[in-house]
C-alpha cells in the first residue's frame, strides 16, 4: 500500500447499492476526490487553473479492477501516484483500500489518463510550467 499520496473517506448509505456494497462507478467518484486532494496538497487549485492559465484537467481514460467489495460504513484510503508524466498529460495509479480491519485489503486499482485541455477550445494544451514542476515536486514517478 505505498503511495505518494493518501487520502481517506467513509463508505456512506449514498455510496452504496440495495445490497449495501460500493456501487462500482463510485470508485471513480472516490479517485477523482483523491485526485482532487493530491493537487491541492501539490498547491494547485482546480479553479485556479482554470482562472489564471485557462486550461483545465479532464479524463481521458479509465482502467479498473475490482478485487474486493467496500461495504457501508467501511473506512478506505485512496491512493494516487503518478505513473507517467508528459507534456500535456498525466497518468496515475490509483487503489481504493479498506484500512478497518486488522490487515489493510486491496479493494480497486485503476489506471487513469488525464489531459491537459484549453478551457476556451478544449483541445489538448501543454500543462502549465509551473503546474508541471509542482506535479514533478511531488514525489517520485514511477515507471
Amino acid at each position: 500500500m505505498q503511495s505518494d499520496f493518501t487520502w481517506t473517506v467513509r463508505v456512506y448509505y449514498e455510496d452504496t447499492d440495495t445490497g449495501g456494497i460500493v456501487f462500482y462507478a463510485n470508485y471513480l467518484k472516490f479517485f477523482e476526490r483523491a485526485r482532487t486532494e493530491w493537487l491541492r496538497a501539490a498547491g494547485i487549485g482546480q479553479q485556479a487553473l482554470t482562472e489564471s492559465h485557462r486550461a483545465m484537467f479532464v479524463v481521458r481514460s479509465t482502467a479498473v479492477d475490482y478485487h474486493a467489495p467496500a461495504k457501508l460504513d467501511d473506512e478506505l484510503k485512496l491512493t494516487v501516484v503518478v505513473e507517467r508524466l508528459g507534456r500535456a498529460s498525466v497518468q496515475f495509479i490509483q487503489e481504493a483500500w479498506r484500512t478497518d480491519g486488522e490487515q489493510p485489503q486491496l479493494l480497486t486499482s485503476g489506471r487513469i489518463k488525464v489531459g491537459c485541455v484549453s478551457t476556451e477550445t478544449f483541445r489538448p494544451c501543454p500543462i502549465p510550467g509551473e503546474v508541471l514542476e509542482r506535479i514533478k515536486n511531488t514525489g517520485p514517478i514511477s515507471s
